[in-house]
């Protein structure tokens, strides 16, 4: 495959010797380094997604593998605009050899789809498998046109897994199974809202019933109607997947307006330390997945850290609590490491992306192996899924949070601390 990108590396690469060694990394040229790309949400309201990638940056760099590599990052603002702009200037100005990218698919579709333009390999992951896959197709609702990828390729959890985490969190409580919906007008929530492939069929299959009272825009500062439509539907749970801001401008609104379900489990909004603390005592019992935590039982090929001891090492250094991407940001530095250990040319994108197709290796979020486990055929070249648990932020007496994991029957590995409780 011939890109603009192929081209333009090609003629100003000629002549160029490349190692071919199996290094730890093999170099590009005597002294060089291999270049990673990696676009993050920095600023704007998806910023707490990127609140580790400084740590994360430095102690890899630091770490004996780092020593052959440089890393280049690019803000995207959160807008997915602006990260496709900044993915293009990594392949053609930059000339990087590998791009990495996280943080929900307003970030991570817009890189992939560009590296798969481009013909630049691609890691992706934080985002749900079916946005990802789906969402960057030509045609999402037609599924005998999508095709599988030849250079980007991803790992998360998918929407069957969240269904039934938050599922099994709900079973422990006495509820009337009436859930309200927030779902935005982006990626992520025209997925998890779809009435045929969304989460509304995998919770009617469980007898509850989802009241969706339709889009709305991100950023939004009235949330009245979706809360009279909540209170009409005698909802007792809350779920959806919010960005920050607006999951505190909604819960807040509900206090206000009388309305105080069982249960709000929701995806995105409250992963986040500073997004709970924000809500003060409203905060206390609110439920999301949880994709990693300082429990969880795997260690860094990178460092030889453990779980808890990354978490620590990042509060120690930023004096802020442990939070969720800390270990999948790190996991992509993991991931580059291996895979660009396993190539002989840098340089050859095709090499690059059959290596990561290649992929097994233990990470601090788990087992990395593109081979299809737990997908449908369609996606099975280029998703792996990752272990999925709930858990329940915990108010303490100085006003901090813990989330603790309240349920893992989706993955026994990771060690719970505590029960779902209702909210009060």
């Amino acid at each position: 495959m011939l890109t603009r990108r192929r081209f333009l590396h090609t003629s100003a690469a000629t002549g160029l010797t490349l190692a071919s060694s199996h290094l730890a990394a093999p170099a590009l040229a005597q002294g060089a380094k291999i270049r990673l790309g990696y676009v993050s949400p920095q600023s704007g309201p998806l910023a707490g997604f990127a609140e580790s990638d400084a740590y994360n940056i430095k102690a890899f760099l630091a770490s004996e593998a780092g020593a052959n590599f440089e890393v280049i990052v690019k803000d995207s603002q959160s807008n997915p605009n602006r990260a496709a702009e900044v993915a293009k200037e990594l392949i053609i100005d930059d000339e990087i050899n590998l791009m990495l990218v996280a943080s929900t698919p307003e970030n991570t579709n817009p890189v992939a789809t560009t590296c798969e333009a481009e013909g630049m390999p691609v890691i992706s992951t934080a985002a749900p498998w079916q946005p990802w896959f789906i969402g960057q197709q030509g045609n999402p609702g037609d599924p005998a046109s999508w095709k599988p990828f030849d250079f980007a390729f991803h790992y998360f959890w998918g929407l069957e897994d969240v269904i039934a985490v938050f599922l099994n969190m709900w079973n422990q409580l006495d509820t009337n199974k009436s859930i309200g919906g927030l779902f935005p007008n982006d990626a992520d929530g025209n997925a998890w809202g779809d009435p045929n492939v969304g989460v509304g069929p995998g919770f009617a299959a469980a007898g509850y019933t989802l009241n969706d009272p339709g889009r709305y825009q991100n950023l939004t500062d009235d949330f009245t109607a979706q809360i009279n439509a909540f209170k009409a539907a005698n909802a007792q749970i809350v779920t959806g997947v919010v960005i920050p801001p607006d999951f505190t401008t909604f819960w807040n609104q509900a206090k206000q307006q009388g309305f105080a379900p069982k249960a709000a489990t929701v995806a995105k909004a409250i992963l986040f330390p500073q997004s709970v603390e924000a809500l003060g005592e409203a905060g206390h019992n609110l439920s999301s997945e949880v994709w990693w935590s300082n429990t969880h039982p795997f260690a860094s090929s990178l460092t030889g850290q453990s779980a808890a001891d990354l978490a620590a090492g990042f509060t120690a250094e930023t004096g802020r609590p442990w939070t969720q991407p800390i270990g999948f940001i790190h996991s992509l530095f993991q991931m580059a490491t291996n895979v660009m250990g396993r190539v002989d040319d840098a340089a050859d994108p095709e090499a690059v992306a059959a290596a990561i197709a290649a992929t097994d290796m233990d990470t601090i979020v788990g087992k990395v192996a593109f081979n299809g486990a737990g997908l449908p055929p369609f996606a099975a070249a280029n998703v792996c899924k990752t272990p999925l648990v709930g858990g329940q932020w915990r108010r303490k007496a100085d006003g901090t949070f813990d989330l603790v994991v309240v349920d893992n029957q989706t993955a026994p590995m990771i060690p719970t601390g505590g029960v779902m409780e209702a909210l009060a």
